[in-house]
């Protein structure tokens, strides 16, 4: 009897314990938010879409086109700089053809104000070189110092996609050695335009730490896109430069990274989206002109080739340019853009 007892006994207490380890327990608050001053490494703990949207309307897609002329020299004449420079192209030349260069990228609405708009964008993405030379190859296929044709930048223009009146700007500063530059365009205080303009803080990407959470907000190719991301290699570089593993696609160039600081809705700008890794190869393709011909792999291919080339990109390495790069350019090149109207960060 005393055994039977004993073993009741204890058989309540484990059913005791066993709803006690399996109980759920209600915080009042749950993922409350450090008041720490520094950047949030956790997911969001409330909504971040209001705040997330006001930020997009300020995002905007630009294209960059860039016309060029290009003098094609005729097969066996071997010229060099130095001839060019002491006869005319036209004289030189077999015939002239006319081509474009494009490209697409993000910006960022800095300011507008009195029907002025400024925006934010990464140099590689409107700057295109005035001069592009060709040179002549021998049997190995090593350059040579004979030009093959020459292409002369005739103009460029910038336009920002649903801006009116054309939708061209200015370039008003642009700087490759940071790779930012700032695009304008002055409307007149009478045309009443006006663009949504980013209105948070501008942070610091100094103050970011191994696992930070952040946002980026762009146009891969073509679309405006939200992704997120946590932050590698803080202050990488004196100027306080940062990777991300987010996965973003070309047209994000100029795009905005977001870190909070002590929970939402406090975002704040701490870099601008600049490339991901790519690799460039050239790729042997056989010429089958006739379209009903199929290439077989296994017998051996003898007719004419040609060379096409491959950009691999390596997903998941986003580098960043910090927003005080950002701020340093602005700073030095401010009596400038007062004079042009545009007291950006002020």
């Amino acid at each position: 009897m005393k055994n039977t007892k004993r073993a009741f006994i204890v058989s309540i207490i484990l059913i005791s314990l066993f709803h006690l380890s399996c109980s759920t327990v209600t915080y009042d608050s749950i993922y409350p938010a450090l008041k720490d001053g520094q950047y949030d490494s956790e997911f969001p703990y409330r909504s971040t879409s209001d705040e997330l949207e006001k930020i997009s309307n300020a995002i905007q897609r630009i294209i960059s086109s860039a016309f060029y002329r290009v003098y094609v020299f005729p097969i066996d004449a071997n010229i060099t700089l130095e001839e060019l420079s002491r006869q005319k192209l036209e004289k030189l030349a077999e015939r002239e053809i006319l081509i474009d260069n494009s490209s697409s990228g993000t910006a960022l609405v800095v300011y507008s104000e009195n029907g002025n708009v400024a925006l934010v964008t990464c140099s590689h993405t409107i700057n295109f070189p005035d001069t592009l030379i060709a040179y002549k190859a021998d049997l190995k296929g090593n350059p040579t110092k004979f030009i093959e044709s020459i292409s002369i930048k005739e103009r460029q223009v910038v336009y920002v996609a649903g801006f009116p009146e054309g939708s061209t700007v200015d370039i008003l500063l642009d700087d490759p050695k940071t790779d930012l530059a700032i695009l304008g365009r002055k409307y007149g205080v009478q045309s009443g335009v006006r663009f949504p303009a980013f209105k948070f803080r501008i942070g610091k990407a100094k103050d970011l730490s191994w696992g930070t959470f952040v946002y980026l907000l762009g146009f891969p190719m073509n679309n405006k896109m939200i992704t997120k991301g946590i932050v590698s290699s803080p202050n990488k570089d004196d100027i306080g430069s940062f990777l991300v593993d987010a996965v973003i696609n070309p047209g994000f160039s100029g795009g905005v990274v977001l870190a909070i600081r002590d929970g939402v809705p406090n975002f704040e700008l701490v870099g601008i989206v600049q490339s991901v890794p790519e690799e460039k190869e050239e790729m042997l393709y056989p010429d089958i002109t006739d379209k009903a011909a199929k290439y077989n792999p296994v017998i051996p291919y003898k007719g004419d080739i040609y060379v096409k080339k491959h950009s691999s990109i390596r997903y998941g390495i986003t580098r960043i340019i910090p927003v005080e790069a950002l701020t340093k350019l602005i700073e030095e090149n401010k009596t400038f853009l007062i004079k042009e109207g545009f007291p950006i960060f002020q």
